[in-house]
């Protein structure tokens, strides 16, 4: 067997023998999921080479359907995205904490129990944002509307389909500004 030997460190080395690591991990390179929770799904996902990709899933149940087929083909959507991204670093959402209605505010607590427990499940870090901030972040005001979101998106160079669209992009664009949610 072969035996190690350190060398000592060389005068010219990058780092004072003191110097501090930063143990932040870099969100340069991270592959972000966002998502604007409910039936209509808005995502957006950034992937390691920094492309940034989104779109909008619909979960709406069928006539022959459970209550609960929306939740599996939920799972099973994160589940595909996950597997073609070769997973994920980080999934931020859109935390709601007033739904118009009852219906919405169950759905959303749906979908935001089977978001949680499937990154608890793979052990990905998992964030809410307050609608409040996303919007300030993505127009300067916290309390606009949702058609000043989408515009402030499309000014970005973005394209979303709809308001939950333009809502993912914004919630990733938070994530992985240094400003903003970077973790």
């Amino acid at each position: 067997m072969a035996s190690t030997t350190l060398a000592a460190r060389a005068p010219d080395a990058s780092l004072p023998p003191h110097a501090p690591i930063s143990r932040a991990p870099s969100t340069a390179r991270q592959i972000v999921l966002a998502v604007d929770l409910g039936t209509n799904t808005g995502w957006a996902l950034r992937s390691r080479d920094g492309a940034i990709t989104s779109g909008t899933i619909a979960f709406k149940p069928t006539r022959f359907e459970g209550g609960g087929m929306r939740y599996l083909r939920f799972r099973g959507w994160l589940a595909e995205v996950s597997q073609l991204s070769r997973g994920f670093d980080r999934v931020v959402f859109e935390e709601v904490r007033a739904h118009a209605g009852t219906d919405a505010a169950h759905i959303y607590g749906g979908f935001l129990g089977h978001l949680t427990a499937w990154c608890e499940e793979r052990a990905v870090p998992y964030e809410g944002v307050p609608v409040g901030t996303i919007k300030r972040f993505a127009t300067g005001k916290g309390n606009v509307g949702k058609e000043a979101v989408i515009a402030a998106i499309k000014a970005r160079g973005f394209a979303p389909a709809d308001d939950n669209e333009a809502d993912a992009l914004a919630i990733l664009l938070w994530a992985i500004n240094a400003q903003g949610g970077a973790a």
